[in-house]
């Protein structure tokens, strides 16, 4: 019973959030349009939202330091007996930090948040069952994963990250608990946002077994690329530690800093900022970008996601990787697609494999990140060269011995 509370609690309170953010979405996207309207002043308005939006998730944070950051090193921490089990305090922290942070347009997930927020409301239904704190570190690493299940409406796909990523454990409760969990999020914040996948992806055929090189050598530049990602996002924080033992501006400062340049760009290209989602359907689905373009995004997208979670604002680092994922597989068909024979002729194989590769790069969870995209695509036609990229990405991240991103801010947050 535990366990269906707190699936039916996070599938609620996470549909709802994602539910805010779409209205948000719509609003940022009015009020560009409005600014670009009004070109004398226009260009502070969102700069000043941005700020105070930014501003606000942090002192949120101030309030509540364990809402800060993705969530996922966390629960991680709690699942290893690092970390204690955190009060139902995070919930209402990373909904409203959340909201505030990613509504104007940082560059955040939103999976980060929810998964939290399902981990705390299943230890929290575990406590009022009277469960001892094994069972109840338990609930909270598998409704975790109901959380992301929530955030992208992929239920398999949480309750393999449960199982994958969170307690690397096969074990049959765990495997049971997690799909059950999943299953009753999943069906609760479908009656708020609905049962369409994430992405509308028109067909793609099967690529033949010729082309099958091309997404293993992808896999394995996209391990690189992951790497220094990875490096991107620990260096940044560190830069960000030091300017809080000497920097002149406080915490809450240093974020609505971030925020007014992220306004700023959403203003200049509303393509640069958010979690990526816009820019990912455009990939899958629309026009697509002039190269030149497309470069200019994602190498502003590359810094801009570390450097917004550095803001230490509630916000995951999910829904960016995978639109940065997106761009790189569009660039490589871009580049080079006349060398790479049937597969250089769409972006879209490139750009969906690309999705799950770079995710692996990063996460080190390969299943979790191909069934993600499977169910946020409803593409199975790619899962062979998923499976080939994904393979190819992980062995070079553990040949240069790289740690997983999320390793690296779990031993971050222990230290601190």
């Amino acid at each position: 019973m535990a366990t269906v509370g707190a699936a039916v609690a996070i599938g609620f309170i996470g549909g709802g959030f994602r539910w805010c953010l779409q209205r948000a979405g719509e609003l940022r996207t009015d009020l560009t349009d409005w600014a670009h309207r009004n070109p004398g002043i226009g260009w502070l308005v969102p700069v000043l939202l941005a700020a105070a939006g930014a501003a606000i998730a942090r002192f949120i944070v101030v309030k509540s330091p364990r809402s800060a950051g993705s969530g996922i090193q966390d629960v991680e921490a709690v699942w290893r007996r690092e970390h204690d089990l955190p009060g139902l305090d995070v919930v209402p922290g990373r909904f409203v930090g959340g909201l505030a942070a990613i509504g104007p347009g940082m560059v955040l997930g939103r999976e980060g948040p929810t998964v939290h927020m399902g981990s705390a409301l299943g230890a929290a239904a575990g406590k009022a069952a009277g469960l001892g704190d094994d069972d109840r570190r338990v609930l909270y690493a598998t409704v975790g994963g109901a959380g992301l299940a929530v955030a992208f409406n992929a239920p398999i796909g949480g309750a393999v990250f449960a199982i994958e990523e969170v307690t690397r454990s096969f074990r049959v409760r765990i495997v049971v608990i997690s799909l059950l969990s999943t299953a009753v999020a999943v069906a609760c914040s479908r009656i708020l946002n609905g049962d369409t996948p994430d992405f509308v992806v028109p067909s793609i055929a099967a690529p033949s077994w010729t082309g099958l090189w091309v997404f293993a050598l992808f896999g394995a530049l996209l391990g690189l690329i992951g790497i220094g990602y990875n490096a991107i996002v620990t260096g940044i924080l560190h830069v960000t530690d030091r300017m809080r033992r000497s920097g002149p501006f406080g915490p809450v400062g240093r974020a609505a800093l971030i925020g007014a340049l992220v306004g700023l760009l959403l203003w200049f290209d509303p393509r640069l900022v958010d979690g990526g989602d816009s820019v990912t359907q455009q990939l899958l689905s629309g026009p697509g970008m002039p190269l030149l373009v497309l470069l200019a995004v994602l190498a502003a997208r590359f810094v801009l996601g570390p450097l917004c979670y550095a803001a230490g604002t509630p916000g995951g680092l999910f829904a960016p990787l995978l639109a940065v994922g997106a761009l790189i597989g569009t660039g490589v068909q871009q580049l080079a697609g006349p060398l790479l024979g049937e597969v250089g002729v769409s972006p879209l194989p490139l750009a969906i494999v690309g999705m799950a590769a770079f995710f692996t790069a990063t996460v080190q969870a390969p299943l979790t990140g191909i069934v993600l995209i499977v169910e946020m695509t409803a593409v199975t036609t790619l899962t062979v060269p998923m499976l080939i990229a994904c393979a190819a990405a992980l062995l070079v991240t553990h040949l240069l011995k790289a740690a997983p991103v999320y390793d690296s801010l779990r031993r971050r947050m222990l230290a601190a």
